[in-house]
Order: C-alpha cells, then sequence, then structure tokens
C-alpha cells in the first residue's frame, strides 16, 4: 500500500467546481458506498436545499450474471423527483464507466432529469465505455492491478488507499 490520498484537499476544490457550473434546481445523488461517502462531503460543503439521494446499482450492472447479487445491497433512496432537475451524479472512482452506466439506467427508471452532470473524487485510465466526468477531484495512474479503496478514519475523515489486487482466474 502507498501513502492514502487524503480527500479533505480534494473535496473543497470539487465543491468549488460544481457551484462554478452553476445549476439550477440540483440534486445531488451519491453511488453507494463510496459515492456516497464522497456526496455526503459534497453535499456539506455545497449546503443545497435538496436532500441528498443514493443509488444502489445493484441490479443494473452489467455483470451481474457473472458477479452475483452483492449481499450488501441497499434501497435507492431519491428524496425528490428527478423529473427536470440538474442532476449532479458522484461517485468515488471513475475506471471503467460502468458503474456510471449503470447508475445512468437507474436514474432514468425514477424520471427524465434536464441535465446530469458527473463529479468523481479520482479518475483513472482504462474505460471501456465513453464518460467522462465533469467534475474531477484527482486523476491518478494506476495500473490495471492497483485500486484506489474509499475508506473513512477513525476521526470521520475519507481517504483513498492504493492497494493492490489479487488477480484471479477470468476476467474482473
Amino acid at each position: 500500500m502507498t501513502n492514502p490520498i487524503l480527500l479533505a484537499p480534494i473535496l473543497d476544490q470539487m465543491a468549488a467546481d460544481i457551484q462554478a457550473l452553476d445549476l439550477e434546481r440540483p440534486l445531488m445523488i451519491g453511488i453507494h458506498t463510496g459515492g456516497a461517502w464522497v456526496a455526503e462531503e459534497l453535499h456539506r460543503r455545497l449546503e443545497l436545499p435538496s436532500p441528498l439521494g443514493t443509488l444502489d446499482i445493484s441490479f443494473y450492472r452489467d455483470d451481474f450474471s457473472r458477479v452475483g447479487l452483492n449481499p450488501s445491497v441497499r434501497s435507492s433512496t431519491l428524496p425528490e423527483s428527478v423529473d427536470d432537475r440538474a442532476v449532479i451524479l458522484v461517485d468515488d472512482v471513475l475506471y471503467t464507466g460502468r458503474t456510471l452506466r449503470a447508475a445512468l439506467n437507474e436514474i432514468f427508471s425514477w424520471g427524465r432529469p434536464a441535465v446530469v452532470r458527473l463529479a468523481v473524487a479520482l479518475d483513472r485510465p482504462g474505460r471501456e465505455l465513453p464518460i467522462q466526468a465533469d467534475v474531477v477531484g484527482q486523476r491518478v495512474e494506476l495500473t490495471p492491478e492497483r485500486q484506489a479503496k474509499i475508506a473513512r478514519g477513525e476521526d470521520g475523515a475519507l481517504r483513498f488507499d492504493i492497494l493492490t489486487r489479487e488477480r484471479r482466474g477470468g476476467s474482473a
């Protein structure tokens, strides 16, 4: 493991970048679990009037049949309608783009937003789908066997630990 990446300064910059988007009637939605943690922090910094929403995209994943049901499936909570709203979709790491594709499918099952803007704490190379973030906290170069895993310290502060994945047979 390398030195952790602390999120406080990254979140401050992301909040400023989101404010600069000047969105009308913004509704922030975080993707479970790491994206929801990042969204909580951004929502607090931005003092958004609408309650924070969260998504569990487990049933919308395109690898559902391969990996099976995640044992910690949570329900999605959207406290306000997404119809004609400026949705700020938040995730912790943008890598292949597949999680975000699943999140967009789920959001559109709830309604039709006016616009969706994507904010991610970390952006790393390796896209499999043509998805890009509007707000990026930090870009990181990681080889495929490395991953950034979000964690919450005992003091409540968020950080990313850079870990080496165990390689298994087949593709991940």
